[in-house]
């Protein structure tokens, strides 16, 4: 995989993450200050990976393509 496609997928999963991350904490702040660290983390990534991988990633794609229509941007 070459640097550049890299850099790319890195920044798509960050434009992503960080909102839904920033997000979720904000509606679940309340819910979730008793629960320990490690329990609150597995929570998180339990609603956060699906969402990822099934919607806000391929969300992120079909917007890029249609924003850039001459992109070679398959991924």
């Amino acid at each position: 995989m070459k640097i550049n496609t890299r850099l790319q997928t890195a920044l798509k999963i960050w434009l992503v993450i960080y909102p839904s991350l920033t997000l979720l904490l904000y509606f679940l702040r309340g819910a979730m200050d008793n629960i320990p660290l490690y329990v609150k983390t597995l929570i998180l990534t339990i609603l956060l990976v699906p969402w990822m991988v099934f919607l806000g990633l391929p969300l992120l794609d079909f917007i890029a393509r249609n924003l850039f229509p001459g992109s070679k941007n398959k991924s």
